[in-house]
């Protein structure tokens, strides 16, 4: 399939040097944008896709250019994307991409570029350890570690001992799956399952079947969008009566509406835009929210969801990173690349859609508890969970 772009402007005829570090001034500054707008990730890179209209056209007084490609939901395409961006069009940044196994190979690209990354997906690997392939990457989905420590904290407080496991078959699912492997015993809890399944698979009946088989307290499921409906719909199906809990990845309109009545009680921890609506008026994180929900609504006429707010999110760490930067170098130099990458990692207290975010030169996610928020599925709604 032939990838989508949305640009305000590309530069042609950019010398193949450029991956190699080099590179003219310019009076702006490019942003290369890599979402999965289609196949299984499209649920995610859509409202992405679509929130380029939302983002800022000026910042510092320096124009701003996006150019925006599809990677299909295909790691070698959104590779291939990434290098074409550096290498063709020169841009100063990258983000993307919406999945995890996308993400990971574009890290190699922006290493061998030197060029900051921002990715819009949620592994920990994708940014820890901050090592030489890792440096010049970033993420505003928090880490799994966090996410999966506070929901397991509630898990078990709430006194589940048995916890089976169902998620998909890829950096995610694993990830989560070695998060939660290596908190539940110093939590009382034991995992009687790990089953996996593919995003794109339309049953898990017999992974459904292994787990009630085991009769867990609890299940916990790790995956995303709405391919995480699959498993609870089936373990519902099957007459499975427990708790279920989910990840993150599920906070999305799309999400309730295709589970309907299988999905209600699910909880999950997750980030402050989903429940936003229940904290007071003046709080920060609802602040972040109304932001990008005005923004995005005037550019499409419709509501925002969580995985378009990822995207406003990297922006809004390049938002911060820019003026500064601009102070050192000019666009569309080695030298503006690297003063952005080091005023992202200095990065402090910025209030995002994910969460609150200081970066460091250890630290490239930059989030702590008070960006987890607790939140279940209610009447048909994301609500806080008190």
């Amino acid at each position: 399939m032939r990838a989508s772009i949305v640009a305000l402007g590309i530069l042609i005829g950019v010398s193949s040097a450029a991956i190699l570090g080099t590179g003219d001034a310019r009076a702006e500054v490019k942003i290369g944008i890599v979402v999965s707008a289609t196949g299984p990730g499209s649920a995610l890179g859509q409202p992405q896709m679509r929130a380029i209209a939302a983002l800022p056209k000026e910042i510092a007084g320096e124009k701003i250019t996006y150019i925006a490609l599809d990677d299909e939901s295909d790691p070698r395409k959104g590779a291939q994307n990434a290098r074409r961006l550096v290498v063709q069009d020169g841009v100063d940044a990258l983000i993307g991409s919406s999945l995890t196994p996308v993400t990971m190979p574009m890290l190699d690209v922006a290493r061998e570029s030197a060029t900051p990354l921002i990715s819009l997906a949620a592994a920990t690997a994708i940014v820890r350890p901050v090592d030489e392939r890792r440096k010049w990457a970033f993420k505003v989905v928090p880490n799994d570690d966090l996410m999966a420590g506070v929901i397991l904290k509630y898990i078990a407080k709430s006194g589940v001992k048995t916890l089976g496991f169902i998620g998909v078959s890829d950096g995610y699912g694993e990830g989560y799956y070695q998060e939660v492997a290596r908190l539940a015993p110093g939590l009382g809890l034991t995992i009687t399952n790990h089953e996996v399944y593919a995003r794109s698979d339309t049953s898990v009946t017999g992974q459904a079947l292994k787990v009630l088989a085991a009769n867990p307290d609890a299940v916990f499921i790790a995956s995303a969008g709405t391919p995480a409906v699959l498993p609870q719909e089936a373990l519902r199906a099957h007459g499975y009566k427990g708790r279920i809990y989910q990840t993150h990845g599920v906070a999305l309109d799309e999400f309730i509406k295709l589970g309907g009545a299988n999905v209600e009680g699910a909880v999950f921890a997750g980030e402050t835009f989903t429940i936003a609506d229940d904290l007071p008026a003046d709080n920060p994180f609802r602040k972040a929210r109304d932001e990008f929900g005005a923004a995005y609504r005037q550019a499409n006429s419709q509501t925002p969801n969580i995985f378009g707010a990822h995207l406003w999110d990297a922006m809004t760490l390049l938002r911060a990173a820019i003026p500064e930067a601009l102070k050192s170098a000019k666009p569309g130099t080695p030298e503006f690349r690297a003063a952005l990458r080091d005023q992202l990692e200095r990065g402090t207290n910025i209030y995002l859609n994910n969460g609150v975010s200081t970066m460091s030169p250890t630290d490239h996610n930059g989030y702590d508890e008070r960006s987890a928020f607790l939140i279940k599925v209610e009447g048909g709604k994301f609500r806080l969970v008190k």
